[in-house]
């Protein structure tokens, strides 16, 4: 019998960076294999800069709770996204993604759910944010893509990158050795490991030429961008983590994904396409969110704030807002949202993908 990629999604309310219960209670009602997890996303409510412990700490806890299940090895095959920052209405949560062979055959004429992971080798610190880093997630979003069995870009909606980012310890052992980093700003090394992932999103799907991703690329020339990647920076790993989502002919099951570019943090347009279910009856199961405060300094002619703020990052802003857009139309604040859009759609927009199930 011809087998086929089942893929099931699980949306877990969390009360703290360290609960576990909720998905616990899964695996011990065996409504969930942790056998077959490929990728967490987590919203935890740290403040989502380059302090933010809260990441690292759910990812421990996330990573010894399969491996008393799975083992160590398995459990750290897990792809591990976790995004702080649940400013404004975001509410705390994982999105635990299972894929699976199944023996149900897939449907000749209708696509379904397909995802593929993927990691980048260890990235020397005075490679992040420059194109070795774009060269790397480019190398490792195809193998994510061939892991999915995805062969048409166009069937991809949504792709994370987990990325690493620059600590004070990172670029005085790089400047020890000789070695320059793009900045030497903590927090703009953020957004250059983000910018860097997202043009290598952008050059394995034929988004850009690969010639166009260069090092003076990286944050400076804002018309080169991918319209599906989403990347969040973190101290907590030192390489990338790249999670393919779209649809393919050779998956089976109920989900399947869409999306669309928010052109601005108010692009409820946006939203209501990605929501657009296929049919009646299909329903929304997650939501997946870029957001950036427009670096204009203007959100459809008007002046906005954000960027000049000195208390709160502009990142923690534009997350509560897109949150709060999303949860308005999707009637659920349970949703992911990741702050900085550094290539991740135009400027001042992002990404917002949507997966659902037929109903």
């Amino acid at each position: 019998m011809t087998t086929s990629t089942r893929t099931t999604v699980h949306r877990i309310a969390t009360d703290s960076p360290a609960d576990t219960r909720g998905l616990v209670q899964l695996i011990e009602s065996n409504a969930l294999d942790p056998a077959t997890v490929v990728a967490v996303f987590g919203k935890t409510e740290g403040n989502g800069c380059v302090n933010d412990f809260t990441r690292g700490y759910a990812t421990e806890r996330l990573q010894n709770l399969f491996a008393s299940h799975i083992g160590s090895d398995a459990a750290r095959r897990i792809a591990m996204v976790m995004s702080g920052g649940t400013e404004g209405v975001i509410s705390p949560h994982l999105t635990v993604i299972c894929r699976e062979r199944s023996a149900q055959p897939s449907a000749v004429d209708t696509q379904a759910l397909a995802v593929g992971v993927a990691r980048t080798p260890e990235l020397a610190a005075h490679d992040i944010g420059r194109r070795a880093q774009i060269q790397a997630v480019a190398t490792a979003t195809a193998q994510a893509l061939q892991q999915a069995g995805i062969d048409d870009p166009d069937d991809v909606h949504y792709v994370q990158v987990k990325c690493p980012l620059l600590t004070s310890q990172k670029i005085r052992e790089a400047q020890t050795t000789g070695h320059a980093v793009a900045t030497t700003d903590t927090y703009k090394s953020m957004g250059y490991s983000r910018g860097a992932s997202a043009l290598g999103v952008a050059v394995a799907l034929g988004e850009i030429e690969a010639e166009r991703a260069q090092d003076e690329t990286v944050l400076e020339d804002m018309n080169c961008f991918s319209a599906v990647a989403s990347a969040s920076a973190g101290s907590e790993l030192d390489y990338c983590e790249v999670i393919v989502i779209g649809n393919t002919l050779s998956a089976s099951g109920d989900l399947y994904a869409r999306h669309a570019v928010m052109q601005d943090a108010i692009d409820a347009e946006a939203v209501r396409q990605a929501l657009a279910a296929d049919a009646p009856g299909d329903r929304v199961v997650q939501l997946f969110a870029k957001a950036e405060a427009d670096p204009s300094g203007e959100i459809r002619g008007r002046r906005h704030t954000m960027i000049n703020d000195s208390d709160i990052n502009h990142t923690r802003h534009a997350r509560a807002v897109v949150g709060g857009v999303i949860a308005a139309l999707a009637g659920d604040p349970t949703v992911y949202v990741s702050g900085g859009a550094e290539h991740q759609g135009p400027s001042g927009g992002g990404v917002i993908a949507a997966i659902l199930s037929r109903g």
